[in-house]
């Protein structure tokens, strides 16, 4: 059984007919006979899983939206853009052309993400900020206000970028807080380990004749 139909309640939008979407069945949140948001058509939203479009949230062209994903609120996807697994899309974001928001990512605000970028992991862009180009945040990098990632550029880690900041290429991956020191350990001829605040480091232990190797 499907889990939504497309009611008699429709809207234009951009040239395109929008229908309402309604629960058939019970899944998730959400109950039988609740209303949710607009789709074009039913290859927008999965019709074999949790995903959800809801308040006055838009998606069509040949966006799709399944796994658990939610988009609600004011929130359009469009193009040929995908929203997965658990992420969400709300308030009047827009995600569109060929990104893809997924993992527990959260794009919210009036946020754009769009062109190739890539939102995942437990990354958030909100506020004004816009990911677009090529572009990928992920890890539990957060990207807001009136901040632009574009280009090639990569934000991951714990990275904060906000403020009016634009960045086109390289790879972002900390930040630090006024004057904290960001220090390095060793790992071989090549490689550093770089890490802030206290850490611990230990050797590897020796086995011995107790214990048995697994």
């Amino acid at each position: 059984m499907k889990k939504y139909i497309l009611t008699k309640t429709k809207k234009e939008w951009c040239g395109k007919t929008l229908f309402q979407i309604k629960a058939n069945i019970d899944f998730g949140n959400v109950k039988k006979g609740e209303l949710g948001g607009f789709i074009e058509k039913e290859e927008n939203l999965s019709q074999g899983d949790k995903s959800w479009v809801s308040g006055n949230a838009q998606v069509y062209g040949n966006a799709r939206v399944y796994g658990n994903a939610q988009v609600y609120d004011n929130a359009r996807v469009y193009g040929d853009a995908r929203v997965s697994d658990d992420a969400r899309v709300s308030d009047d974001a827009w995600v569109y052309g060929n990104a893809w928001v997924y993992d527990n990512a959260l794009v919210s605000g009036d946020a754009l993400v769009y062109g190739d970028a890539w939102v995942y992991g437990n990354a958030q862009v909100y506020g004004d900020a816009l990911v677009s180009g090529n572009a990928q945040v992920y890890g539990d990098a957060r990207v807001s206000d009136d901040a632009w990632v574009y280009g090639d550029a990569r934000v991951s880690g714990d990275a904060q970028v906000y403020g009016k900041l634009k960045l086109l290429a390289g790879f972002f991956f900390g930040y630090r807080y006024k004057k904290e020191e960001i220090k390095f350990a060793k790992i071989d001829g090549d490689y550093d380990l770089i890490y802030k605040g206290d850490a611990k480091f230990g050797e590897e232990e020796e086995m011995t004749g107790n214990e048995v190797e697994s």
